[in-house]
């Protein structure tokens, strides 16, 4: 069976979804043939001409007049449009991809994790630095208790994008449309693999910051209110005991994609980068310090898939092994994760975070 895919949205994750689905049928033998259907905006110029370069068959400016007419439904759009397309989507009992953060805001966040659970179809959030083999190697490590018992997590991810306060507002500028700023956008992830590889995060602490207010429209002239933070610390500490300290910021001078993870253990530790996405470090008990492994055999996760030790992976390639496990769920009815449980957890500690930076002290995640 073929399936087809709905996708809403063209821009950043259009392109990295659409190239990740195109792959697929070259690179991974099992995966499910897959038909790139329908591509779904407002701009109808655009619209046709996104649709040419990213090889699909036909447009659409209506998500209501595609969402239960595929096979599976990627929406790709700003945050403030995840919640009404997808809820619809899975009321029509069409699997969904729904980029992070799950939604705006906790309120949506909830209403898309009840509507996934009385679908009971794959329902997936696009968590997909899940899928870079470095971090499914710690996660083994972490699995085969070879750190011990974790004691500290660090994450911190850090860009430059909106350092220059001329850099014009958009919608991740808006709380509106993003619901957050660094926290949301960057966030979203650490907090993701925190849970994927430490576990559920119990409360946190700390404060979100915006350091230029105002920049300038989008369009046209003038200027608009920043509404979002441009960076956010937390301290943290996990259910099963542990500690940690969450950062994201975009105003980093000099860091373009710095997502960063520290996990240390009572017998070993592991650091990454993302940076330099095929390296782990990793610090055992006979270790007197960190040995960089280059994570890139034919037996580490996913690389059974590409080319020989060695010959390093991309960023783009975590969205092809992505969209295999999403796709391959979606042909066999299985289960997929992370889903919007997890997406929801996610949207849990950030909404805490927001509510520590208002109120000044720890606050307990809802479960």
């Amino acid at each position: 069976m073929t399936l087809s895919i709905g996708m809403l949205g063209y821009g950043f994750m259009g392109k990295a979804h659409a190239n990740a689905v195109a792959r697929l049928p070259m690179f991974v033998d099992d995966a499910p043939a897959v038909e790139r259907d329908v591509l779904i905006g407002r701009d109808e110029a655009a619209l046709a001409a996104a649709a040419d370069r990213l090889g699909f068959a036909r447009t659409a400016t209506d998500w209501r007049e595609v969402v239960d007419d595929v096979d599976a439904f990627y929406n790709l759009g700003p945050n403030h449009v995840h919640p009404e397309p997808t809820i619809a989507a899975l009321e029509a009992g069409t699997p969904v991809l729904c980029e992070k953060p799950l939604a705006p805001r906790l309120a949506g966040a909830e209403r898309m994790a009840d509507a996934a659970a009385d679908a009971d179809v794959p329902a997936g959030v696009g968590f997909n630095y899940r899928y870079v083999p470095a971090i499914q190697y710690a996660k083994e490590l972490i699995e085969a208790g070879e750190l011990g018992d974790i004691r500290r997590f660090r994450g911190r991810y850090l860009q430059d994008w909106l350092v220059d306060p001329e850099a014009p507002a958009s919608w991740r500028t808006d709380a509106e449309r993003a619901g957050s700023g660094a926290l949301g956008d960057l966030g979203a992830h650490t907090v993701d693999l925190a849970r994927f590889l430490v576990g559920d995060i119990e409360r946190v602490s700390g404060p979100t910051t915006t350091y230029v207010d105002e920049r300038p429209a989008a369009e046209g002239q003038g200027t608009e209110a920043v509404t979002v933070d441009d960076a956010y610390s937390a301290q943290i500490r996990f259910e099963n005991g542990a500690a940690g300290t969450l950062e994201a910021s975009r105003v980093a001078p000099g860091r373009k994609n710095d997502h960063t993870v520290e996990i240390e253990g009572s017998e070993g530790a592991v650091r990454f980068s993302l940076e330099r996405l095929n390296e782990l470090e990793v610090l055992g008990p006979a270790n007197r310090g960190f040995e960089t492994v280059l994570v890139t055999e034919a037996d580490d996760p996913y690389l059974e898939h590409w080319w020989p030790p060695g010959h390093t992976l991309g960023w783009e390639h975590t969205f092809v092994h992505e969209n295999a496990e999403f796709l391959s769920a979606v042909a066999d009815g299985s289960a997929y994760s992370p889903d919007f449980a997890d997406g929801l957890a996610v949207q849990r500690v950030l909404s805490a975070i927001q509510e520590s930076d208002e109120r000044g002290e720890w606050v307990a995640v809802a479960q």
